[in-house]
């Protein structure tokens, strides 16, 4: 691998012969959902795939060809597994752990299906899967969907979060800028980016981040609502210069994190995706000045409260504080990986360490929308506030 890497093929005859056949029986009729064609493939919600049992995965696991037959540039693209609830045959446990290892270094997401509950052993090897859904869940088809249409952006994700399990939240925040800016730079980022039209940039001249002080607290609002407090690089500035205040006073005891208008935050300032000058210089501007580090800081005196649309970072910096309260009307989202991007707010870190690696995966891949309520029960809010007033533009 050096200067200009080819393109990769599968290397073995063998191989060949089986991506091939699964991607002419791709181009007929699908089988039946639930039913399985002569090499396991399934078709549900319109999506076709392979399908295997938990002693099928173990077995295919074990061969040196594993990582092309399931990679997303050279095979399948993503492993699908329908997990057993008992234990019945299962193989023994060095197996097991071996195929464990397997699922943490195969180069595709992996997917569990989980009939409800599992039994111990079960349970083990469902962790080691990046998400789990239940059985005939509709999200399956949804993830599938994104999966195959940005198979690099999957696969960095899953890759990211599996790497962030084992670091501390500065070095994460690392990896995550790393990744960020090496698909800044690819064909998927490349592509969604050159399919939009650009719109006005932030022209406002109101703060861009309201800093109050009141007592012992300290208030920041974001103020942006005619753009749904889009996190544009005055908003990120802003909201910098709030959380260093906060920091380098100890006197403030309490940091409140708000949001003016009808949203908390829509996210990342589509307006100005792409004109960063360059990936690595875009990675040395977020080793910088990274608000989600400072909220990491600031934990346990902060507290975020959250209402209307929460989108990327509004998901993802909120996640870093020990409290979250959301209005009824909130709601929660992840869309990067359908730009062709990851979580760039420092989201690989702060959501699992509220809702697990799973259900950020499960969310990031699938782009779903969850409400407050589903919200509450994952543990992404700690309460749902009622009757609470909107802060307002100022």
């Amino acid at each position: 691998m050096g200067q200009g890497s080819p393109a990769l093929v599968p290397h073995s005859r063998e191989l060949r012969v089986l991506a091939g056949t699964a991607l002419q029986r791709n181009r007929q009729a699908a089988a039946p959902d639930r039913a399985r064609s002569a090499d396991g493939r399934v078709t549900r919600g319109g999506e076709e795939f392979r399908l295997l049992s938990l002693p099928e995965a173990i077995d295919r696991l074990r061969s040196p060809y594993a990582q092309e037959e399931f990679a997303s540039l050279t095979g399948d693209g993503v492993l699908v597994v329908d997990l057993p609830a008992g234990e019945g045959a299962l193989p023994p446990a060095r197996e097991i752990d071996a195929a464990c290892r397997g699922l943490a270094q195969l180069a595709c997401p992996t997917v569990g299906l989980v009939p409800g509950e599992l039994s111990p052993t079960v349970a083990e090897v469902a962790g080691a899967f990046d998400v789990i859904l239940p059985g005939g869940a509709s999200e399956l088809a949804v993830i599938l969907s994104r999966v195959r249409a940005q198979p690099r952006a999957s696969l960095a994700l899953v890759q990211l979060l599996r790497h962030n399990a084992f670091l501390d939240v500065h070095e994460g925040l690392i990896a995550e800028s790393l990744v960020y800016s090496t698909l800044q730079a690819g064909p998927e980022f490349t592509g969604w980016l050159a399919g939009r039209t650009r719109g006005k940039r932030d022209a406002s001249t109101a703060p861009a981040v309201r800093v109050e002080r009141k007592g012992s607290t300290l208030r920041l609002t974001l103020n942006r609502p005619e753009r749904h407090n889009a996190f544009g690089l005055a908003l990120r500035d802003g909201l910098v210069e709030g959380l260093q205040l906060a920091l380098s006073d100890d006197s403030v005891k309490e940091v409140v994190l708000a949001g003016a208008g009808p949203s908390f935050s829509s996210g990342g300032d589509l307006d100005e995706f792409g004109t960063f000058p360059d990936p690595a210089t875009a990675h040395a501007v977020r080793s910088i000045r990274n608000p989600g580090r400072l909220l990491a800081q600031l934990a346990q005196r902060g507290r975020a409260e959250v209402h209307g649309a929460c989108i990327g970072a509004g998901a993802e910096l909120p996640a870093f504080l020990a409290r979250v309260t959301a209005a009824p009307d909130a709601y929660f989202q992840l869309p990067e990986v359908g730009m062709g991007l990851v979580p760039g707010a420092g989201g690989s870190v702060s959501l699992p360490r509220r809702i697990g690696r799973q259900r950020t995966a499960r969310l990031a891949l699938g782009g779903e929308r969850i409400d407050a309520e589903t919200a509450l029960a994952w543990g992404l809010v700690d309460e749902i506030r009622e009757g609470d007033p909107r802060p307002v533009s100022g």
